[in-house]
């Protein structure tokens, strides 16, 4: 089902009553519960049909107000000065929030009008400073438990603010207290002529079980394989259900607005953020991206705003899949996205599958077409070219919130820059970035926390604008976008209740059908690509439970980026406490370490006893998101981003030796960003190693042990280097150990495919263009199995599809 990014309250009869006037009544004050030490404190009045009752989470209190029927619940601070306003209706007394002290129902106060009106009509009476804090999305915040700070304080009374960041993990017990205590804190911001606006908190992924994608620790919430292994399933129902319990959980947090999905077409197999997206086909990414937003915007499984609805932001608009050599446009190095193809349409045919989000986030890179000259005429990042922009405003008639992505109004050698993703804007001022970017369509700004800059904008508009440069006051451009804004506090229930309650929240989180949900859709994503002589068949738990295996160990040095140094990492391939869940023994290596704790040697095990081999492998990391990798700052070298473990040199036929990209030089040329010649920097190579070290101790054994390969991939693959010593392979896409191992002894029979080729080799990657899917050779296996798209076994063979 597809819903609009604007829709009708789901009332019952409710939706339907007539808007007679109301008549003020105090808010009752209920019982006064005393200072709680951890456990919540309740007590309960009832005035009228509607009854209220009073919660203390351990820091904040505030009342919940439950109205009779379909009448949405209520709540507000219980020191915010808010009352409540009373309607007879059809026999039973409703209550309304009176947010401005007015003694009167306005239009934006009252549940039963539909959104947008709401939105209109507080829009309408907001100044041009007010929408601007509506217009700034924070930074991230990834300490709630520090509770509410000073900074957080200056940027929601000085600054307006009103869209944060969550970017910490799922743990209630701190988030809660945290969520309640801003909520509380804004509402005592709220004068006669400054309106009430709750806080709209938002968050990237945080669901993902495996690798793969972003993510974020904590146990309160289920765990899903990454939007790739989703597409694995080859399901779309998987991603609905995602969506719907995602939703729940994310609502139980105090988050209504979801940073995703990422639907990137993944046409270039090197991108360093292929794991988040829906894989390279357009139209399996269309479907699941419908199927998401589906999912996150409706409430119980229902297509209707409500208490579970998260507004859904697709990204990144239109389209950030087709860096150059799969460099990432977070970074200088990955700036520029090439369409040598010709396929820029293809990449926007995802988006127009899932226009019914209520937000779209745009992407960082400059486009440029197979010469390297500009795909339209502004050689500059998504947000500030009219023409890309155009698609999404004029060409689809999109009416949702459009945000810039984080950094993007900073430019990279502007004071104190840390992240500057302005990229082809960096010679404007900071205010006329933001016209700029308000002249394309934008109304929010990923990253912002202050203000002034944006104030600034509004003047300069207005300069335009009187100047008859622009065809729009400033004032009536801010509102337009304050209306499209305050739409998304509006459909999912935040103007009537912001705050959360401690027991409900933990009765919604990571319970008992949603881990069921996530674990039976992370083992449907696991992919088997291998399986000689049946070493994966059906089999029972106990058929297991005597039997020895052996998991290596493997290291990763890491890779510097802006947040530091390299993060080296070393440990086995794959769980051993859940390994040990299966097997009576579990063995792996003996490793030596140096003074600083890094591995200098691996020394495998007597493999006499084993009965099976397990090697888990990280697909080649090549670069992070952060890294500006493919480029050597200290050297001035650029180095190719490569799909194999050991060292590939791009020197063949395929490698460009003049790039399509670079930046435009004061003496009129143009930088070459090639890399020919050059060799790849892959951090992980020592999985490769393991995978080599198990094979000899099973040769050296004498014993014909099965050897697993379990591959957690998070882009394509070249499997020439593992293949044919490989037994059997499994891939997984985000997925825990555990699926991957219960996979691999036959407990279950996987049933996913590739969403994605694995090439045969690194020359058909240089061979593919960046912006054109599914355009490598596959990898064919000794047995005749091509790794395509599609491609996957089950115990029969390939699965049909």
């Amino acid at each position: 089902m597809k819903r609009s990014a604007v829709r009708v309250l789901a009332l019952a009869g409710v939706a339907a009553m007539a808007l007679s006037g109301c008549t003020a009544a105090p808010a009752q004050q209920g019982t006064q519960s005393p200072t709680p030490s951890a456990a919540q404190s309740v007590s309960e009045t009832t005035t009228g049909d509607y009854t209220e009752r009073e919660v203390n989470d351990g820091t904040t209190t505030f009342k919940v107000v439950d109205n009779p029927g379909d009448g949405p619940t209520l709540s507000y601070g219980a020191e915010s000065g808010v009352t409540l306003l009373e309607e007879e209706i059809e026999g039973a007394m409703y209550a309304f929030k009176d947010m401005n002290a007015n003694g009167e129902l306005d239009t934006w106060e009252d549940w039963r009008v539909d959104a947008t009106e709401r939105a209109a009509d507080l829009a309408g009476q907001m100044s041009v400073e007010q929408i601007a804090g509506l217009m700034l999305f924070s930074s991230h915040e990834r300490t709630p438990a520090d509770g509410l700070t000073d900074a957080q304080k200056t940027y929601l009374s000085e600054s307006n603010l009103r869209a944060v960041l969550n970017a910490a993990g799922s743990d209630a017990k701190v988030t809660v207290p945290w969520v309640n205590e801003m909520q509380a804190f804004v509402e005592t911001l709220s004068t006669e002529d400054t309106p009430y606006v709750p806080v709209n908190f938002a968050s990237d992924p945080r669901s993902t079980a495996g690798s793969g994608g972003y993510n974020a620790d904590g146990a309160d919430i289920s765990r899903w394989p990454s939007n790739l292994g989703l597409a694995a399933t080859f399901n779309a129902e998987h991603t609905q259900n995602f969506g719907e319990m995602a939703s729940a959980e994310y609502r139980a947090l105090g988050i209504s607005t979801a940073l995703s999905p990422q639907i990137d077409l993944a046409t270039e197999p090197r991108w360093l953020r292929v794991g988040g997206t829906f894989g390279e086909d357009a139209a399996q990414a269309a479907e699941l991206a419908a199927a998401y937003v589906d999912g996150f915007q409706g409430t119980g499984g229902e297509d209707a705003w409500g208490t579970e609805s998260v507004n859904a932001m697709i990204k990144h608009f239109a389209g950030d899949g087709p860096g150059e050599g799969g460099r990432e446009a977070h970074t200088d190095a990955g700036k520029y996205g090439v369409y040598p193809g010709d396929n820029l349409a293809e990449h926007v045919s995802v988006f127009q599958g899932a226009l019914d989000s209520a937000a779209v986030m745009t992407a960082y890179s400059i486009a440029l077409d197979a010469d390297g000259e500009p795909l339209f005429e502004d050689r500059m990042g998504t947000a500030y070219d009219a023409s890309r922009m155009a698609i999404l405003r004029e060409d689809n008639s999109y009416q949702g919130v459009i945000v810039t992505d984080w950094g993007v109004m900073t430019g990279a050698k502007d004071e104190g820059a840390f992240i500057g993703t302005a990229w082809g804007a960096e010679e404007l001022s900071p205010a006329e970035r933001y016209v700029e970017v308000l002249g394309t369509g934008h109304d929010m700004f990923g990253g912002v926390n202050d203000a002034t800059f944006l104030l600034e904008a509004a003047d300069l508009w207005q300069q335009k604008f009187e100047a008859g440069e622009l065809e729009m006051d400033a004032e009536t451009r801010f509102q337009e976008s304050g209306a499209r804004i305050l739409t998304m506090f509006f459909n999912p229930g935040l103007y009537e209740s912001a705050f959360l309650d401690p027991e409900q929240s933990a009765e919604t989180l990571a319970s008992e059908d949603k881990v069921e949900a996530g674990y039976a859709a992370q083992l449907d994503s696991v992919v088997m690509l291998k399986n000689d002589d049946g070493t994966i068949a059906a089999a029972e738990a106990a058929q297991w439970s005597d039997k020895t295996v052996y998991i290596p160990q493997s290291y990763d040095v890491g890779t510097a980026s802006i947040f530091g140094e390299p993060a080296y990492t070393e440990g086995p391939t794959m769980d051993l406490d859940v390994a040990a869940k299966y097997f009576s023994k579990v063995v792996t290596d003996e490793v030596e370490k140096d003074a600083d704790g890094k591995v200098v040697g691996y020394t495998a095990p007597d493999l006499s006893d084993v009965d099976l081999v397990l090697v888990g492998m990280d697909s080649p990391v090549a670069g992070v998101v952060f890294g500006n990798s493919g480029f050597d700052a200290a050297t001035g070298e650029w180095y190719p981003l490569s799909l194999q473990y050991r060292p590939y040199t791009a020197d063949g036929e395929n490698v460009r030796k003049v790039s399509i990209s670079g930046d435009l030089l004061e003496d009129g040329t143009k930088q070459n960003r090639s890399y020919f010649g050059n060799t790849s920097r892959i951090s992980n190579e020592a999985d490769l190693d393991s995978f080599e070290r198990a094979v000899a101790a099973v040769e050296a054994s004498g014993k014909d042990i099965p050897v697993v390969t379990v591959l957690k991939a998070a882009n394509p693959v070249i499997p020439a280097e593992f293949e044919a010593k490989s037994d059997a392979i499994v891939v997984g896409f985000g997925t825990s150990d555990q699926a991957l191992i219960e996979v691999s002894l036959g407990l279950y029979e996987p049933k996913g495919r590739l969403p994605i080729q694995f090439p045969a080799d690194m020359d058909t990657v240089e061979k593919q263009f960046e912006d054109v899917a599914k355009d490598v050779t596959p990898y064919t296996d000794a047995n005749g199995n091509a790794y395509d798209y599609g491609f996957g076994l089950n115990y029969a063979g390939p699965i049909a599809g």
